[in-house]
């Protein structure tokens, strides 16, 4: 979905960016860099923003700035179902707070991990996802295990649909393999590609939608390789695709909060730093960074 073809009725399809959050030198967030932030993604092909998701570090915001970038990300899309907020948090209640809090301030969605405070079992999930429906929002699954320990299987994610709990899933597992089962178990359910390196993979499978890192970095390119993918144009996307592999496995690593917005400071956008306990990138880390995008720039793309 172009900008122009971006679904109205289900908004969280198409290409919805997981938003870095610009910080001041002194670690305050830059609201108007944000706001200037938000803008580009939408004028170069992106269709709406995650913010308050891990790329945002919504961990270290305090509840005033987590609703204020909420409300920021809303007046800067130009029309809040562009935005799919982060509502995750340590307890049921809390989600549902922030789920209210998005739907006041006019998103037209909400991303939800499981509960992640412990190993959840699949009553306590189901009870969390029933939870934060009733702020009224559409819910997106988000299903990563390898950071929660709560694992959102296809059987599952089709129990939470039937409930009518859920509406889509963020599959960051990076099993392709899941995608063909959620259909067969869950047809009506959306498939959103959850990891940037398995993004033509998972196209393939039939995913209808990407919440995404690296177009925070190189929004043109990274939506005309999803625009490809999705379309069937093999011929198109695959080059693209291993050109920038390179550089989109950053996404899936531990460190892909500094790694995104190293990448955009290279690219000539402002990534900036990263709150404590994260660091900046060091050593062969940092040299891997910023040698993939040293080469997807020099490659032409933006």
């Amino acid at each position: 979905m172009t900008a122009n073809s971006w679904n109205t009725s289900r908004p969280w399809r198409g290409i919805m960016v997981a938003t870095t959050l610009p910080l001041r030198d002194d670690l305050s967030v830059d609201y108007d860099a944000y706001a200037e932030h938000v803008r580009r993604l939408i004028d170069n092909g992106c269709d709406g923003v995650v913010p308050n998701g891990s790329l945002g570090e919504y961990q270290t915001l305090t509840d005033e700035e987590r609703a204020r970038v909420v409300e920021v990300a809303v007046e800067a899309a130009g029309d809040g179902a562009r935005v799919m907020p982060g509502v995750a948090a340590y307890g049921s209640a809390e989600s549902r707070r922030w789920a209210d809090q998005a739907a006041e301030a006019g998103a037209g969605s909400v991303l939800l991990l499981p509960p992640n405070a412990y190993r959840a079992d699949e009553e306590a999930v189901r009870a969390h996802y029933a939870e934060v429906t009733k702020a009224g929002l559409p819910v997106v699954a988000y299903n990563n295990p390898i950071d929660t320990k709560v694992d959102l299987t296809p059987a599952l994610l089709a129990r939470l649909h039937q409930d009518g709990h859920i509406v889509a899933v963020k599959e960051f597992t990076g099993d392709v393999r899941r995608a063909y089962e959620i259909a067969e178990l869950a047809p009506e359910l959306d498939l959103l590609i959850g990891a940037d390196d398995v993004l033509l993979e998972l196209a393939v499978a039939g995913a209808v939608g990407w919440v995404a890192g690296y177009p925070n970095a190189f929004p043109a390119t990274c939506a005309a390789l999803y625009h490809a993918a999705v379309s069937g144009d093999l011929r198109a996307a695959t080059p693209l695709y291993k050109s920038l592999h390179s550089l989109l496995r950053w996404d899936s690593k531990t460190e892909f909060v500094q790694s995104i917005k190293l990448s955009m400071d290279i690219a000539g956008h402002h990534g900036g730093p990263v709150r404590p306990p994260r660091t900046q990138l060091t050593g062969a880390i940092e040299a891997g960074v910023r040698e993939a995008t040293e080469k997807a720039i020099a490659e032409g793309h933006h």
